[in-house]
């Protein structure tokens, strides 16, 4: 059986996004005029995508916002999500299932999907076609459809090719396609660059290619030592133009959706009373704990939802440090977050999904199954302590590499993994507290650039008795601007014996600002 590929190009996929994510119309609101999404960069706002408006005026993708303005003055902006466009494609690609066997995401803005043998179902390819651009439509979204032999022929066609296009199987590929653009290969810039310069501006041409054919050393071997050392198909022509032909396999990697663990139970009677509920909670535990079993998966995050008779839904998200099937301890989590429910007239459902699992083995260590017996395992502690002080509560510091002090340490949940850090860092003495925001301080020097004698913070006036330093921390060029200045920092103890650690901002006359400040940013032991 021939194979055969549909290729789905959602070419306005970020505004068609934004439009739903709005609420407005194609051509209402916002979008009756010109709009753009932009990102954030070195360089200033980028325009990521464009709605007909603003492509009527001008502007295009990649264009900086500035250049934009200047061609349209009235232009609106809307920050771009290129992470929530990811997520919605992700989407896409499971609901398009419906038309094939399996499906893959072709990132930033389109879906491919097998439909080897299933045409018939829908009255042929030309009807497949129509069913697909027509349920599209009803979503708000702008969609160009190909069929191909192969999964790079169908991208092109999708994206180059006519409306509804449709190779069929058997045909040659590249003879069909000869008339394209180099460019439909899915190959990098430089790529694209490189070819441009040697002529070669459609698929005919590429193809045409052969060994001798050129006296400018453009031939097929030539081009085969020129691109030898890229081993990604989109930086290698000759690897894209086979996949085209089908001459050599191209892997795609399918979407397949996952099936959360979920039990519930439909009552008979609608209940009122907070212990019935806790007896059917617990029977859930219980019927999740034999699911997650059977997976060998333990729950990370669990929600509870209660349908009441007059159709309101109560929902409790519980989330865990550690993967757990500990049946007492999600009961004994979920009591605390049932202490407010209002059941109404009555609750006819309750229903227990596990929305986030994790791969949990089936046996424990004797010492900590012991120690969750006795309910000082230390995962049960930290769920216990986020339950009743919130999700964002319970944290911990964790290195970070930075040699500012105040960037150098960062907040991450309890048990997560703690990231690689910088062991040449460790003979950085720094002290037992520090502030949290650094605090000015008046200090008396002998020299501008020598040692502090005295110094006031707070009101209160030290005289400084052992000074030891300075150590000179730089900016960090990557991330500061260039008007930030250097820090010289002191470990001072005054007269009575209390350490503290200064520093000096900025040297006198390093062309950063006035004369240099001075601030106390920690306590010493």
């Amino acid at each position: 059986m021939p194979r055969r590929i549909l290729s789905i190009w959602c070419a306005e996929l970020p505004v068609d996004r934004w439009r739903l994510c709005s609420g407005t119309g194609r051509g209402e609101g916002a979008d009756a005029g010109p709009l753009v999404l932009i990102a954030e960069t070195a360089h200033g706002p980028r325009i990521e995508a464009v709605n007909p408006a603003g492509r009527a005026e001008g502007a295009r993708k990649g264009m900086m916002l500035a250049d934009a303005r200047t061609l349209c003055p009235r232009i609106q902006t809307m920050p771009s999500d290129p992470a929530g466009d990811l997520d919605f494609l992700e989407k896409l690609a499971l609901w398009s299932r419906q038309w094939g066997p399996w499906s893959a995401m072709d990132a930033p803005d389109g879906v491919l999907v097998d439909v080897t043998a299933v045409a018939h179902l829908f009255g042929g390819e030309s009807s497949l076609l129509a069913d697909v651009q027509a349920r599209f439509a009803s979503r708000g979204l702008v969609a160009r459809l190909a069929i191909a032999p192969t999964a790079g022929a169908a991208w092109a066609m999708s994206h180059f090719g006519p409306e509804r296009a449709i190779l069929g199987a058997g045909c040659d590929v590249v003879a069909r396609l000869s008339d394209l653009p180099v460019t439909s290969l899915r190959l990098d810039e430089d790529v694209l660059v490189v070819l441009r310069r040697l002529g070669l501006k459609t698929i005919g041409q590429l193809a045409g290619v052969e060994e001798g054919e050129r006296q400018d050393g453009a031939g097929r071997d030539s081009l085969h030592r020129r691109f030898r050392n890229r081993k990604s198909p989109a930086a290698n022509p000759l690897v894209r133009l086979d996949q085209l032909a089908g001459k050599v396999p191209e892997p795609l990697l399918p979407v397949i959706p996952q099936q959360m663990p979920l039990v519930q139970r439909r009552l008979m009677e609608p209940i009122r009373h907070r212990a019935l509920l806790d007896t059917v909670v617990s029977d859930l535990a219980e019927d999740m704990v034999r699911e997650l079993e059977g997976k060998a998966q333990g729950a990370r995050r669990l929600e509870l939802g209660l349908w009441r008779v007059d159709g309101e839904v109560i929902l409790r998200v519980l989330e865990l440090a550690a993967a757990t099937r500990d049946p007492s301890h999600i009961v004994r989590l979920f009591a605390e977050k049932l202490e407010d429910i209002d059941a109404g007239f009555g609750i006819e459902t309750v229903r227990l999904r596990a929305s986030w699992a994790e791969p949990l083995a089936l046996e424990q260590a004797d010492i900590e199954a012991a120690a969750e017996r006795h309910g000082t395992s230390l995962s049960a502690c930290l769920d216990r302590l986020t339950t009743r002080l919130g999700p964002k509560a319970v944290r911990r510091p964790v290195p970070h590499g930075s040699h500012i002090p105040e960037r150098a340490q960062r907040w991450q949940a309890p048990l997560d993994p703690e990231p690689a850090r910088q062991e040449e860092m460790r003979f950085h003495a720094r002290p037992l507290k520090l502030l949290d925001r650094p605090e000015a301080i008046a200090v008396l020097y002998a020299t501008p650039d020598g040692y502090p004698k005295r110094f006031r913070w707070r009101g209160e006036v030290h005289e400084v008795a052992k000074v030891e330093g300075p150590e000179r921390v730089a900016p960090e060029w990557w991330r500061s601007r260039s008007a930030t200045r250097l820090r010289d920092y002191y470990r001072i103890e005054d007269q009575a014996g209390r350490r503290y650690w200064i520093y000096r901002h900025g040297l006198i006359g390093d062309g950063r600002g006035g004369a240099p400040e001075w601030y106390l940013q920690g306590l010493c032991a």
